[in-house]
């Protein structure tokens, strides 16, 4: 079952200000900015915030586009931040600085900063790359077949 919302998620005020108060908390501490890193990723419930929140907080939109996944995935809730950041470390390199900043519906957030070994580049073609497996092999369905996979229409009732 997906969530469901009483209205129009707005991410005011919880999304933006928990998601950019832990990324400043966790960059203020390490002594770290966002010049600094080479990819962050946030927690993407739709394809405007994560851009939104990381421009905010000093990003370029060339930081934030390598695990910036929903508008071809979807939001896949507490998968999405992490799936964003296999996509980062698929073709990352040694000595990258990472910002991970998550958020749950319960309100929190927490970030993350990975600095990569040089054992980065030994284990990136041990696993399926992420945005291949987005891009490629893609099956579309018509609305009509959408509409009786989600049961909004029953055949021979």
């Amino acid at each position: 079952h997906y969530p469901r919302h009483g209205s129009r998620f707005t991410g005011e005020p919880a999304y933006f200000r928990h998601s950019t108060s832990s990324a400043l908390g966790i960059m203020k501490k390490a002594g770290v900015e966002p010049p600094d890193f080479a990819h962050a990723v946030f927690h993407q419930p739709n394809g405007k915030f994560p851009m939104r929140v990381g421009k905010k907080l000093g990003f370029t939109e060339e930081q934030l586009r390598t695990g910036w996944l929903s508008p071809w995935l979807g939001n896949t809730y507490s998968g999405a931040s992490p799936i964003g950041l296999t996509a980062i470390l698929d073709i990352a390199n040694p000595g990258d600085l990472l910002l991970l900043t998550s958020f749950g519906s319960g309100a929190g957030s927490d970030s993350f900063i990975f600095k990569l070994t040089d054992r980065i580049t030994e284990v990136q073609d041990l696993a399926a790359k992420t945005r291949p497996q987005l891009d490629e092999n893609k099956f579309y369905v018509n609305y009509g077949t959408y509409a009786k996979l989600r049961g909004k229409i029953r055949m021979g009732e």
